[in-house]
């Protein structure tokens, strides 16, 4: 029998009946069966259709007993074992926007050991071994990204010690017990105690009955004297990680514990169960599954049985693209669970940072600091010190922020602010320390996408620049907003436009110096001109109103105070020389001659600070889905010359502003 059943013949959908009200009314359920392959259907089916049931819930017995009379397919559907942020049954609209993966299963059902599902098809299928070195990675990767199922759990909580004896507790009616209940989880907290004998014990709640969603078959009026109920926001990896021993029914943290190089105690017979990793007290025929290895498993459950979709290309995905998006779900939640009082945001930009930030009990807005405040524009941050800040990420929109066109990206540092070297910033942190697994290889690929769409900060279509005759080098000299906070808190001696050209003609007197001028100075926006005298002595030509990215290209070098223009250099392979500490200096990638903190002393790779600065410091909003989202969806929504700039209230705002451009004092309040 073959691993996987195409449901598509000749590119013509395959239907399948169900009977099921959720198959209907879960519209990302539905989605991804459309995209795998089937479409939904009412009715009875003729002879080769199939019917569609959903694992072992209470109206499966519906299809099963059609699918026998009419002699058809039986197709089981399942959550993938990586989901969602909050439970399918949890309430509010982040619960209901659905998996992000379902098991689409032709064979039989993971948790029924009745009969070979699809995933155990997969492990004996022998291309599933050629992927043990991803699926190492893959495992990797969940640890260090502390994902799960469900991941809602809070990752600065920590287990109750360390060398217990973990007993993980069930729903009742979950459909992978197959009908057990109690006594079998009486039974294995009985084992635990008896072959651990003085160990410290904890049982580990299901996270839907600790929100009070189902019921579970333990209690604390099972504890003995010196045994802990766990049933907090805990990391299921910390929890197995700190575990000395794991007891399990059919829970997927069990495998999750096997993945963490434990050989879990099993009372089940779950799909990890039986393959010589976990011993088991009811253990299936000694020829059933023979021998495997953890990332065997990985490989069939994560890699290759799911069928993974993308909500933001509204496409199916690998299991890297679940992944990834899972992730950016995630870090919103965990920093915004707990809902934000934000202050120093101007009012053009209240309704995006309340859709942004509203990955859990919203956000409200002050005019006034406080202590209360969680969440400050990092330029009025020293007004509320305990504040996150925030301002524009590094890829930000097709449009300037002056202009008032809304970002994709936003920089929410809780230690200090990337442009502010005289503090530590959380993206100083990101780039001293090791990159996680797979950092590298993405960050490349990221690199490789930004360099192709020849994307930047803003992405403004320019005018092509003559280079001047000559054989000197072309040094690109970025011009900056000199009331910019990054000049204000991180330019050396130069800390004037001005005074950035007559140090670079000073210091490469043969060379072709090309100045352009920052697009909210040529604006009239913000301050920062240049007399033309001055230029006429000191350049060799004026980029007005340029491409960037154009310009780069055709480089030698780049010299800076402390523009992101040099961090685009850097993504490019161009020599740059920095003149005070922007955030890409002192880490050994560029030359440095302004005044940069003796704390950045790490030597990352030119991927691992792009991993640091455009993958894990930044939040992306998917402007066209309206999720939190990878890095790769905004470099995707960039390259798009539709994308929306703000609508029309904010177009006409922006042309008031630029009217007033001299009296800025007013609309930037």
């Amino acid at each position: 029998m073959p691993p996987t059943t195409d449901p598509v013949a000749g590119g013509i959908p395959r239907r399948l009946f169900v009977y099921n009200g959720g198959f209907w009314t879960k519209p990302r359920l539905r989605r991804i069966l459309s995209l795998a392959g089937w479409q939904i259907a009412a009715g009875l089916p003729r002879r080769g259709g199939a019917i569609g049931i959903w694992g072992a819930s209470p109206t499966a017995w519906r299809g099963r007993h059609i699918a026998q009379r009419r002699g058809v397919d039986l197709v089981t559907v399942e959550d993938a074992f990586l989901r969602s942020v909050l439970p399918g049954r949890a309430k509010g609209a982040l619960a209901r926007r659905g998996p992000i993966g379902l098991l689409i299963d032709p064979h039989g059902l993971h948790f029924d050991p009745g009969r070979p599902s699809l995933i155990e098809h997969l492990i004996h299928d022998p291309q599933t071994a050629t992927l043990t070195d991803q699926a190492r990675l893959g495992i990797d990767r969940l640890r260090a990204l502390d994902l799960s199922k469900y991941n809602a759990h809070r990752p600065d909580l920590d287990p109750p010690g360390s060398g217990y004896v973990l007993v993980i507790d069930q729903t009742r009616g979950d459909a992978s017990l197959m009908g057990a209940g109690r006594d079998l989880f009486l039974r294995m907290l009985a084992a635990a105690r008896a072959e651990h004998p003085g160990k410290p014990l904890v049982i580990r709640s299901h996270p839907e009955t600790a929100a009070g969603l189902r019921l579970g078959h333990l209690t604390p009026a099972d504890l003995q004297p010196g045994e802990t109920f766990c049933d907090g926001p805990i990391s299921p990896w910390k929890l197995v990680g700190q575990a000395a021993a794991v007891y399990a029914v059919s829970s997927q943290l069990g495998y999750e514990a096997l993945l963490a190089d434990h050989r879990p105690r099993l009372f089940g017979q779950p799909f990890y169960a039986g393959w010589g990793l976990s011993d088991d007290e009811f253990p299936l025929p000694a020829d059933r599954r023979g021998r495997a290895t953890p990332e065997l498993l990985f490989a069939a459950s994560h890699l290759r049985a799911p069928v993974w979709y993308d909500p933001c290309r509204d496409a199916l995905t690998d299991f890297d693209g679940a992944l990834n998006q899972i992730e950016a779900e995630t870090r919103a939640f965990r920093q915004d669970r707990d809902g934000h009082l934000a202050y120093g945001m101007r009012l053009w930009k209240r309704p995006f940072i309340a859709h942004i930030f509203g990955n859990g009990r919203g956000v409200r807005f002050t005019r006034r600091p406080s202590p209360d405040v969680t969440l400050a524009w990092a330029g009025k941050a020293a007004e509320t010190p305990g504040a996150i800040r925030v301002e524009d990420g590094f890829l930000r929109s097709r449009g300037l922020g002056a202009a008032l066109i809304p970002p994709l990206s936003l920089i929410a540092d809780d230690l200090g602010i990337y442009y502010d070297p005289t503090r530590p910033s959380r993206l100083e942190h990101l780039i001293a320390a090791p990159p996680p697994p797979g950092a590298t290889g993405r960050a490349r690929r990221l690199i490789d996408m930004i360099r192709q769409a020849r994307l930047s900060k803003y992405n403004l279509v320019g005018d092509p620049t003559p280079l001047p005759p000559g054989d000197g080098p072309l040094i690109l000299v970025p011009g900056q907003v000199e009331d910019d906070a990054s000049i204000l808190l991180g330019a050396g001696v130069e800390r004037s436009n001005l005074a950035l050209l007559e140090r670079v003609r000073a210091e490469n007197p043969k060379a072709r110096v090309i100045y352009k001028p920052h697009p909210d100075v040529e604006a009239g926006l913000r301050p920062g001109a240049v007399p033309p005298a001055d230029l006429a002595r000191l350049t060799d030509a004026v980029a007005r109103h340029a491409d960037p990215m154009a310009l780069l290209d055709q480089m030698d070098a780049v010299w800076t105070m402390t523009s992101t223009l040099g961090f685009e250099a850097l993504l490019r392979d161009l020599p740059v020389t920095t003149l005070g500490a922007p955030f890409y200096a002192g880490w050994g990638l560029t030359r440095d001659l302004g005044p940069v903190p003796e704390r950045r002393q790490a030597r990352p790779g030119i991927e691992a600070l792009a991993h640091a600065c455009l993958i894990a410091y930044p939040r992306y909003f998917d402007p066209v889905s309206g999720l939190p989202c990878p890095a790769e969806i905004a470099v995707l929504r960039l390259t798009d010359p539709a994308l929306a700039a703000g609508g029309p209230a904010l177009r006409l705002l922006a042309k008031a502003q630029g009217l007033m451009s001299g009296h800025s004092w007013i609309w930037r309040r």
